[in-house]
């Protein structure tokens, strides 16, 4: 049997099931108003009013766009590809050529056409092929809506099985429809709806799939191709399919003509040319195909799924418009500084991660990392460097430890003497004692805490982890400052009991955001602001998105003023310019002239990572450097390709915004509440000064140039500030470096006396050779 025969025969069953069918429609929509008043009543009430919510609804909404912070496009999210249009953004030749071919009465009937239905299927019938659409545009209209709105699979049986009941419900609701909305709204409705393969649904994305062109620019060739595409898109596809799409759209011309909708010459030139299709690219969709910031996306879904609570199908079909705190500038420049240092990939697994967010709104201003998010290939990564703990972060915990000690009164003068190497009185190595070193020699055994943090001396900060007494000062500064032990293994509670003198050393992983956002606390003169990638989330009318209880999605920024004391903030910026403008710094490298950057580098045992933060009044980035698949030996310091990134990074964005400083720092804080260590000029004076200012003495002999018990001075010297009752070392010399001056040599003896001296004769004042 030949493909049109067993066409005619299956269509032949279908036109005696829908003269049945049509018949129990009418009768249906008749029976109420010959069984009775009250019975009429009842169901013309069941009849117009009982339209579902997906149906009063607007269209189903577009594809959710997320901007960046300057507006452009940084992807979409869809599970559908959709842009709906509004009935003047859909060009009039289009509407025309879909009633004709698909509806043609569209125009005359109420949303069910007995008379229209029964001529298609003749006329389908005759034809071996579907020419025409049997089912009026509201009834697909009602099908389409009830099929693409189903949450689950017995609603999307329901809304396509092959029953009768199912046939009824629909003709019911497209005569509410039509009662309920106009013409021009039913058609753009089920313009914005219908599928025209490619994954486009609605006109505004099938103009663009096929002809790279707006809905509203399109031409009768077009819109004659769209048109047909509608029954069977997959089979009249115009890229895959062009011969059947060309017969196609010739039949829908055809209609047109037969219609008095276009005129001989029309159908003549357009038939007779062939299909010319410009394919558009598909809108990006989900982070792996974001047009940039994939690491930023990737926080931004994460942030709306777990922090929002926001579902998949939420996302993918509320038509949202996202916008974002992504500046695609430092974004950008993030991008390029990381690549400057560490190739794409890390060569050997090296990662350079950059994490940038702004002091005071918590906004993320951009995430780069050297390596694509999502794909598959070498350079890929899936894993969100810029948010997961990988590695430590090094000294930069110091700061924890500094601003813990500030807060209780040590002020920024606090003098310890360390040792190299130094051993912990409070903390151990498990059973054994903590001992600690630095790395290098050019660090003096006495320092104060602001010259311990530019210089970042390790001995000094366990000896003052000592004086504070325990980790829990630190610890608890740290969380206060953005630090979130909580989401660790091992909680805040259980670090403060374990009670690691390690600790002010940075060893735990660190989440490069979580450095970041610590540390714009401080930048921000002590208010804490959590992390977000957010600005707002707007429905498609423009207005802030709610949720169920009619309270925004998205409440705004959240910030905590003084969180950490704003004396201590504005006293440790001040401590901390010290390390990119000091030549004793540890970051030097990240300085960029013209501008106070505060900052502080971090490296862990053996350069497993390095680590850089800066902070301006404006903005803090972290860098971390770090092998995410076995830590190895990054090559380096914290001051080293971490400062040199953050450089690179900030560089193009400072240089092009005026400067600002950050304020002074906070004259109680940096004088704190430590006893001072008086000034003396003998051990005598020494030891009474010192006993009255609460201080105990010992008197120690160290090497000097100075003769034997030779007053020298203290340790810590005067003017620091100690704890009450630390014991002060009175130095004498021990004379073991003096030397002593040689003896004067003898004065040389008086010359003997000689012959009396003859005057000089008379001058010559005449000129003859004679005087006088």
């Amino acid at each position: 049997m030949s493909e049109s025969a067993r066409f005619r025969l299956g269509a032949l069953g279908k036109l005696v099931a829908m003269v049945v069918a049509a018949g129990v429609l009418v009768a249906a929509m008749l029976f109420p108003w010959v069984g009775g008043t009250g019975l009429a009543a009842r169901n013309s009430a069941s009849l117009l009013d009982a339209l579902p919510v997906e149906l009063t609804d607007q269209t189903p909404n577009g594809n959710t766009k997320v901007l960046a912070a300057d507006g452009s496009l940084i992807t979409e999210f869809y599970s559908n590809n959709r842009s709906p249009a509004t009935p003047e953004q859909i060009a009039p030749i289009m509407k025309q050529a879909l009633v004709d071919i698909e509806d043609s009465r569209f125009y005359e009937h109420n949303g069910l056409d007995v008379q229209g239905t029964l001529r298609a299927l003749v006329t389908n019938v005759a034809a071996g092929s579907v020419q025409e659409g049997g089912s009026t545009l509201t009834q697909q209209l009602v099908k389409q809506t009830l099929l693409q709105t189903a949450k689950n699979g017995e609603e999307r049986q329901a809304a396509t099985e092959q029953t009768p009941g199912r046939k009824l419900r629909e003709a019911r609701l497209a005569l509410a429809l039509e009662q309920t909305y106009d013409k021009d709204e039913i058609l753009t409705r089920y313009l914005n709806i219908a599928y025209f393969g490619h994954s486009a649904y609605g006109i505004q994305a099938a103009a663009q799939t096929y002809f790279s062109v707006d809905a509203a620019d399109l031409t009768l060739p077009q819109a004659s191709v769209l048109a047909g595409l509608v029954q069977s898109p997959s089979d009249d596809d115009p890229i895959v399919h062009p011969d059947a799409a060309q017969t196609r759209r010739n039949q829908v011309l055809n209609r047109m003509h037969n219609l008095g909708h276009i005129t001989d010459q029309e159908l003549a030139d357009v038939s007779a040319s062939p299909i010319q299709t410009a394919e558009g690219a598909k809108p990006p969709n989900g982070c792996s195909s974001a047009t940039l910031g994939g690491y930023f996306c990737d926080f931004l879904q994460t942030y709306l799924s777990q922090q929002l609570k926001i579902t998949k199908t939420q996302l993918e079909n509320s038509g949202w418009t996202i916008q974002t705190t992504l500046r695609p500038d430092i974004q950008a420049s993030g991008d390029q500084a990381v690549l400057n240092t560490i190739p794409m990939g890390g060569g050997n697994d090296l990662a350079g991660v950059f994490t940038a967010v702004q002091p005071g709104t918590g906004h993320v201003l951009a995430m780069s990392v050297n390596r694509r998010y999502g794909c598959s290939e070498y350079e890929c990564e899936s894993v969100n460097l810029n948010t997961v703990r990988s590695a430590g972060s090094g000294s930069t915990y110091k700061t924890f430890t500094a601003a813990a000690a500030l807060a209780q009164g040590y002020g920024q003068n606090y003098t310890i003497t360390t040792p190299q190497p130094y051993t912990s009185r409070v903390y151990k190595n498990g059973g054994r004692p903590y001992t600690i070193s630095n790395v290098g020699s050019n660090y003096p055994n006495t320092l104060t805490l602001a010259e311990a943090l530019v210089r970042s001396s390790n001995t000094y900060f366990v000896g003052l982890e000592d004086a504070l007494g325990s980790i829990e000062a630190p610890a608890r500064m740290a969380t206060a400052m953005g630090m979130n032990f909580v989401r660790d293994p091992d909680t805040l509670d259980k670090i403060i009991a374990r009670n690691d003198g390690a600790f002010t050393l940075g060893p735990y992983p660190t989440s490069p955001l979580d450095l970041a956002s610590a540390y714009s606390t401080l930048a921000a003169n002590g208010t804490r602001c959590t992390p977000t990638p957010l600005v707002s989330i707007l429905g498609s009318d423009g207005k802030p998105a709610l949720k169920e209880d009619g309270t925004p999605l998205y409440a705004g920024d959240q910030c905590t003023p003084e969180a950490v004391p704003s004396g201590v903030a504005t006293t440790l910026n001040q401590i901390m310019i010290g390390d990119t403008a000091s030549p004793i710094g540890t970051a030097t490298r990240a300085a960029i002239p013209g501008h106070q950057i505060a900052g502080k580098t971090g490296t862990i045992q053996e350069n497993k990572s390095a680590t850089f933060v800066g902070s301006t009044p404006d903005y803090t980035a972290s860098v971390m450097v770090f092998n995410p698949k076995s830590q190895r030996d990054v090559g380096g310091y914290g001051g080293n390709k971490p400062a040199t990134i953050w450089n690179d990074a900030m560089t193009p964005i400072l240089t092009k915004e005026p400067a600002r400083d950050f304020p002074p720092a906070d004259p109680a804080t940096v004088a704190g509440n430590r006893p001072t260590v008086p000034g003396c000029g003998s051990v005598d004076s020494c030891q009474g000064a010192l006993k009255q200012a609460g201080f105990t003495t010992r008197t120690a002999e160290i090497t000097s140039g100075q003769p034997a018990g030779t007053f020298l001075g203290t340790s810590p010297r005067a003017g620091s500030q100690a704890n009450a009752g630390q014991q002060v070392t009175i130095q004498v010399s021990n004379g073991s470096g003096y030397v002593a001056p040689a003896p004067q040599p003898a004065p040389a003896p008086e010359p003997a006396p000689g012959p009396p001296a003859v005057p000089a004769p008379p001058p010559d004042t005449n000129g003859d050779g004679q005087p006088g």
